[in-house]
């Protein structure tokens, strides 16, 4: 078995793969498994399709570097349906394993097949209840009179530039 291990955090401050590292590395002991690589995205959405680790890791397993990925969970791989479908889809096709070491499931089988469906549908749903709550909170904040965005520093002295944010959005017509 020629396997690489992926993990991820969304936001670099507040979060850290200590956890992932640790499960994920009980799971190879206890399996004799023992990865060719590591690859880790920080502050990085799963929602994301491109990441700058997750990219270099999906090459190797499309060059054949690696047969197996070995993850914490779904979830780190990404949130949004339609790209894990398109993703084990690929690995499918190309023969590669996937290991959730929270999830206990072989895509081998069909009972495999439809947990990893399940998973992906409610992999995506959990995102989308992230995003309201949070559109929720800063509506309630802001319905209470509180300042929203981040406060005035030495640096912001000056009004911003807005011209980068008209030419991307002029781009897009």
């Amino acid at each position: 078995m020629k396997a690489c291990i992926y993990m991820r955090v969304s936001t670099a401050d507040k979060q850290e793969v200590g956890m992932q590292k640790l499960a994920i590395e009980r799971y190879c002991s206890l399996n004799e498994i023992k990865p060719l690589k590591v690859f880790k995205d920080i502050g990085v959405s799963g929602k994301k399709e491109s990441r700058p680790d997750f990219d270099k890791m999906l090459k190797g397993l499309r060059e054949k570097e690696f047969d197996t990925l070995i993850c914490y969970e779904l979830t780190r791989i990404g949130r949004s349906v339609q790209h894990l479908i398109n993703l084990f889809e690929e690995f499918d096709n190309k023969g590669i394993r996937f290991i959730s070491v929270t999830q206990n499931f072989d895509t081998s089988k069909p009972e495999g097949k439809l947990m990893l469906r399940m998973l992906m549908i409610l992999s995506e749903y959990e995102r989308e209840l992230i995003v309201s709550r949070v559109n929720d909170g800063l509506a309630r904040a802001k319905a209470e009179g509180k300042k929203l965005g981040r406060r005035k520093g030495s640096k912001d002295k000056k009004q911003r530039r807005k011209s980068g944010y008209l030419l991307r959005w002029n781009k897009a017509d």
